[in-house]
């Protein structure tokens, strides 16, 4: 099963471009280490919450835009490997010394992934979400989710993982845990819903929405008030044609 490497970081809206291009020209040094898809979404519609959301997880300030990404590694041996090449690589620390954001607020880790949804199109638009899931509700949060996923395939998404933290670090000045309120006993969820474009993403939630089948039924295996989503625009998705052609308007 796929093994997700998720990141969420805030970034400068002023740096969009040099950010753009800072992780476009990392692209072909990750994929040397294994990297098989490395998407760049930058924030769109990205709501505050009352308890938790994407602004807080990373600290966001005024004039910083929160940026979700990820990469997709075949496996958990992959992913290892290639974390221990990129900590060893002299690339890497140029990489690092040149950095249009703040790393110390960036939080990662990585995610085991089951479920995952495919169908063909180029992605045109990404929800993200994060969440804390109690370990004992792992497998009534995954029978939910495949549900949705059935849902949101029906109503025009491409793609729809959800991934189960593995490798999830605690930072010293943000990390996932922070930033969804974890308890004792809680992991956390990284997860995504490709669409083809903005237009298709609203509308397939409004149809979510209105959906009798999508009802809540009964407790839900989580903490709704400690999740949080935003919509994001891809500006690298090396799946694609020309990652850094994308549109980045």
């Amino acid at each position: 099963m796929t093994y997700i490497e998720g990141f969420v970081a805030a970034v400068p809206e002023a740096n969009r471009e040099v950010y753009r291009k800072h992780a476009a020209d990392a692209a072909p040094l990750f994929k040397e280490f294994g990297v098989v898809r490395m998407v760049e979404n930058w924030g769109d519609d990205v709501p505050k919450g009352k308890v938790t959301d994407f602004q807080g997880a990373v600290q966001a300030k005024e004039d910083e835009v929160v940026v979700f990404s990820w990469f997709e590694y075949p496996d958990k041996a992959t992913r290892d490997a290639a974390n221990e090449k990129m900590m060893n690589d002299p690339r890497m620390k140029a990489m690092g010394e040149t950095m249009p954001f703040d790393g110390k607020r960036m939080i990662y880790g990585g995610f085991e992934a089951f479920v995952d949804e495919k169908a063909d199109g180029t992605t045109g638009y990404v929800d993200g979400y994060l969440l804390p899931v109690p370990e004992d509700k792992k497998d009534a949060y995954r029978a939910m989710a495949q549900k949705a996923a059935g849902k949101f395939r029906e109503y025009g998404a491409l793609r729809i993982v959800e991934a189960w933290g593995d490798d999830v670090p605690e930072g010293k000045v943000t990390d996932y845990q922070r930033a969804v309120k974890a308890k004792e006993g809680e992991n956390i969820v990284y997860s995504y819903v490709e669409w083809p474009d903005k237009a298709t993403r609203d509308k397939g939630w409004e149809r979510m929405m209105s959906d009798p089948d999508m009802q809540p039924d009964g407790e839900m295996p989580f903490d709704g008030q400690r999740m949080f989503w935003g919509g994001f625009k891809p500006i690298i998705d090396t799946a694609a044609e020309a990652p850094a052609e994308r549109e980045t308007a």
